[in-house]
């Protein structure tokens, strides 16, 4: 049995701040840690987490898999985009690594074999590839990836933009590859969490509808009658 057995059928909850926002209060890794122990209190059966300080933070804190990237640079490819990136995640105690599996180009001008080829000669972590179409998956698995997931669809110029997840990619690719399917990417509700396992997913990812209060409340803020108006100016009472 490997580390992907234990999320059959079961929750993985990525405990990550916005990437695009660098003031985000979650951004520390004791922060993440306890995020990531509040969701295996709640269920999750692994957790995706970014970037080795957290990942060995959150490591300390947890007894599930923990599946770990590492988010680089402003360029297309920034989910572990080299070697050197998934080296130093696995390193920091991941199960799993995720990488970017698309057919973009690298900033290294290496391809995701390589990185597969390094995780396995120097690391036990598993490969996970985040794809966008499935053709993506089929050449992630053709180049030794361990499990595939739809991360990706949405995000890159040959997918389908959507608010919701891409329930059709997940449906191909689990009745085509040989590996693990994780359904990821957009999923914020029950009911699409049922349609992912009903079209074949092994897991299911959930993210920023789940451990991101930033992201939560800025979707609910919208819907009140001070929407737009910012924040009430704080009072000051002098003595």
């Amino acid at each position: 049995m490997s580390v992907l057995d234990d999320l059959a059928g079961g929750l993985v909850v990525s405990c990550q701040p916005l990437p695009d926002e660098p003031d985000d209060p979650m951004r520390d890794p004791y922060v993440q840690a306890h995020v990531a122990a509040a969701v295996v209190r709640g269920g999750a059966v692994a957790v995706r987490v970014n970037g080795p300080d957290d990942v060995r933070a959150v490591r300390a804190a947890v007894d599930v898999p923990v599946i770990g990237l590492y988010k680089h640079g402003a360029g297309d490819v920034f989910i572990t985009p080299t070697a050197a990136h998934a080296l130093e995640v696995a390193r920091a105690g991941s199960h799993v690594v995720a990488v970017d599996a698309t057919d973009r180009p690298r900033p290294d001008g290496r391809g995701f074999a390589d990185t597969v080829r390094a995780l396995r000669e120097r690391t036990d972590a598993l490969v996970l590839a985040d794809v966008s179409t499935v053709a993506e998956g089929v050449a992630a698995v053709a180049a030794g990836a361990d499990a595939v997931a739809t991360t990706l669809s949405g995000y890159t110029a040959n997918s389908p933009s959507a608010d919701g997840p891409d329930l059709g990619l997940v449906a191909r690719l689990a009745a085509l590859l040989p590996v693990p399917v994780l359904a990821e990417g957009r999923y914020r509700t029950p009911e699409q969490i049922g349609r992912a396992f009903a079209a074949g997913a092994h897991a299911v990812v959930m993210g920023n509808a789940v451990t991101s209060p930033l992201w939560i409340t800025r979707r609910l803020v919208p819907a009140t009658p001070r929407a737009g108006r910012g924040p009430r100016p704080r009072e000051i009472h002098h003595p």
